[in-house]
């Protein structure tokens, strides 16, 4: 038994939202209780104590739409590469490094996502996978490294025709096979979607192999309008918007992820509504592919379940909290516009949408939910308590404010250093691995 106290609270619990002095209770892989230090320490005498020293005690956060494949991209230039549109950015950039992973430096891009993410107090992580280069088996090299770091993972494959049917079909397969295996996994730790590129490299055809492979209970993970040129094509070719061709193709639906959505009109928003599918807002990747500002703040107020993940371009999840505060106020020239809205997608949504994928609550720190929680050194210079907790976190933390992370009750990370793993080695060898990938795209 595990007790993490004496630290401010914050529990996204609505029946005991904040302990000036709280500390809660770990039970193997679930949360006994929740109180204050002085009463759980009198309740539980023989759990190890670990000690927040004054900081702020949160549930750990999860990211609902991240590219582990792009991990290996920092100050990367490829030769020839000169963008002028956002379709120049995916073929010249993102595809052309998905083109040359194989398996061993896919397991090497998700050990460097995982142990970033674990620094910055992230344990649930949903990812979007692409691997042109090597597609069999490539979301079991991504399982391993999850397994081996100790962190819970959504999985899917990005199924597209843009590099033939041959690699479509592959594609498809592959989610088949992980869904499968992810059904019979009972650690509460894996889970898996059908991943969809987008609308504009997927034909009909593939479409129809997808849903005749997809399992029941899961959902598709799908981009949607992340750029004007996306339903330009649909538009074209279809003769309809993007979100009524997925509806068409029965695509939407409360188990399916529908990142970005830029160019979606009012109509598509009220079908997100009717069919109970959910958003992804991707603040940071959209203002750097110069792709729009997507209608977020209404497709919040109309009810849609929208959560906020960072697109493989960061993996702090109080960064991408920053500037979805900012884009917005910018956006619409109004600056009460994003204070609730992004601190729900963050903290109430993500733990929504991450519930349709996980039996047992996240997000939240109450008896019975996972044992996923981060200690900060945060320690406020003005009053803190529920009403303003989320602008302390805005304006005075960082993801590597964190200094303490677990998951499923395992302590992935204290005093800022990883356990359980040699983190000097794996960080040389993942250097190792993305000097052999840029070496393979330069020449």
């Amino acid at each position: 038994m595990l007790m993490i106290g004496n630290g401010r609270m914050v529990t996204r619990n609505d029946e005991q939202p904040f302990l000036e002095n709280g500390a809660v209770v770990l039970d193997g892989t679930v949360i006994r209780e929740v109180g204050t230090t002085e009463e759980m320490k009198k309740k539980y005498p023989e759990a190890e104590f670990l000690d927040a020293k004054g900081g702020v005690i949160m549930p750990a956060f999860i990211n609902t739409h991240e590219h582990i494949y792009s991990a290996m991209a920092r100050g990367l230039s490829v030769k020839g590469y000169d963008p002028k549109g956002f379709l120049d950015i995916l073929d010249g950039m993102w595809w052309t490094i998905d083109r040359h992973l194989n398996n061993e430096r896919t397991y090497h891009s998700a050990i460097a996502t995982y142990m970033d993410s674990i620094k910055n107090g992230v344990t649930t992580v949903f990812d979007h996978h692409a691997s042109f280069g090597e597609i069999p088996d490539s979301l079991s090299a991504i399982e391993q490294a999850a397994k081996e770091l100790g962190v819970r993972t959504c999985l899917c494959y990005e199924v597209s025709d843009r590099d033939g049917k041959e690699k479509a079909r592959q594609s498809v397969m592959e989610n088949a096979r992980f869904l499968r295996h992810a059904r019979e996994d009972k650690s509460g730790m894996l889970a898996g979607m059908m991943g969809l590129h987008a609308s504009f490299t997927l034909s009909d055809e593939t479409l129809e192999l997808c849903a005749a492979e997809k399992t029941e209970e899961s959902g598709y993970h799908i981009h949607v309008a992340e750029g004007i040129e996306d339903l330009h094509h649909c538009l074209k070719h279809y003769s309809k918007r993007i979100l009524d061709r997925l509806m068409d193709c029965n695509i939407l639906g409360p188990k399916t992820i529908t990142a970005h959505c830029i160019y979606v009109n009012k109509h598509e928003i009220e079908l997100l509504k009717e069919t109970d599918t959910m958003v992804v807002h991707n603040p940071e990747s959209n203002m750097g592919n110069a792709c729009g500002c997507p209608p977020t703040m209404e497709i919040v107020h109309q009810g849609v379940l929208t959560g906020l993940g960072t697109d493989g371009y960061t993996h702090d999840m109080t960064e991408s909290y920053k500037v979805a505060n900012i884009l917005h106020k910018h956006h619409l020239c109004d600056a009460t516009a994003a204070w609730a809205e992004v601190p729900e997608m963050l903290f109430h949504g993500n733990a929504q949408i991450a519930g349709r994928y996980f039996e047992r609550p996240l997000g939240v720190l109450k008896e019975g939910a996972a044992a996923d929680v981060i200690v900060t050194d945060y320690v406020p210079l003005t009053p803190m308590d529920a009403s303003n907790c989320n602008g302390h976190i805005l304006f005075g933390m960082t993801g590597r404010s964190v200094v303490t992370t677990v998951c499923n009750g395992k302590v992935l990370m204290k005093d800022r250093v990883l356990t359980g793993i040699d983190e000097e080695k794996a960080w040389a060898d993942c250097r190792q691995s993305a000097a052999g990938l840029w070496n393979d795209i330069n020449g």
